[in-house]
């Protein structure tokens, strides 16, 4: 569990993007955002942060569902592990030459 410091009450983010707390509940049933309950209240750590505005326009701005979400979201860590791997084999190939 991360530290109080590190969260962000999912109430606060939602009166500061202007969404509905079923939005990032859906977000987290997809496994897109994780919640963290600490008592009743329910938390986001702040460095996904970034992820959460990034589902925020895609779903509100370009009318994506929560399925749509999910497979981009899917799409895009895939392209950063083949960036990853791409990097690391450059890497290893000017090691050889």
């Amino acid at each position: 569990m991360p530290n109080e410091e590190d969260l962000m009450s999912a109430e606060e983010c939602c009166a500061h993007y202007q969404i509905e707390l079923s939005f990032i509940q859906s977000l987290n049933e997809y496994g897109l955002i994780e919640i963290n309950r600490i008592e009743s209240t329910e938390f986001i750590q702040k460095d996904k942060l970034l992820e959460l505005e990034k589902f925020i326009h895609l779903h509100y701005d370009l009318d994506i569902n929560f399925a749509g979400l999910d497979a981009i979201n899917h799409l895009l860590e895939r392209i950063k592990d083949l960036q990853h791997e791409l990097t690391l084999l450059k890497s290893k190939m000017g090691e050889t030459n």
